[in-house]
């Protein structure tokens, strides 16, 4: 079996950057996922937007962002990743790196650059179709990933 790229996602809430779940790949294709515990800080803005979360399953069931990021250290140290969302995505870790203080050690990039053979638009159109075909959600950031790997395997395998 080959080794995958890194993908990664990042589910936030409707109006901010405010990470709620992440998930990325390994290079043997297994993703990993969590909720993400809210910082105190990050809780203090009005118009809080937690998706369809609630703020006790986040404190509950979410893992501090701090061993989110050393997780992430540890599977993806200085490597680029790739993403269906770089902006968002950025702005999600640039939350997390900063309010933690720690040095950003990965580089996100449009997972469509992979595939130079694909014109505009052709990659985002057929990862909407696999959407529809496996009957995933776009939004979770575990779909997210698990599309992209498949896809991934369709481009690269045909």
């Amino acid at each position: 079996m080959s080794e995958f790229p890194g993908f990664i996602a990042v589910e936030t809430g409707d109006d901010n950057a405010m990470p709620l779940a992440i998930a990325w790949a390994l290079p043997n294709g297994q993703v990993k996922h969590t909720l993400i515990q809210p910082d105190d800080d990050w809780l203090d803005q009005e118009l809080l937007s937690l998706g369809g979360y609630g703020l006790d399953e986040l404190r509950q069931f979410g893992v501090s962002p701090l061993d989110v990021l050393r997780e992430l250290e540890n599977d993806h140290f200085s490597e680029t990743l790739y993403t269906a969302g770089v902006q968002d995505d950025e702005a999600a870790l640039s939350l997390m790196f900063d309010d933690f203080g720690v040095d950003p050690f990965v580089e996100l990039a449009p997972a469509e650059i992979l595939y130079p053979e694909l014109s505009p638009g052709e990659w985002s159109r057929a990862r909407g179709e696999l959407f529809g075909e496996l009957g995933l959600e776009p939004l979770r950031p575990e779909h997210e990933v698990q599309v992209m790997l498949y896809l991934h395997q369709r481009l690269t395998q045909g």
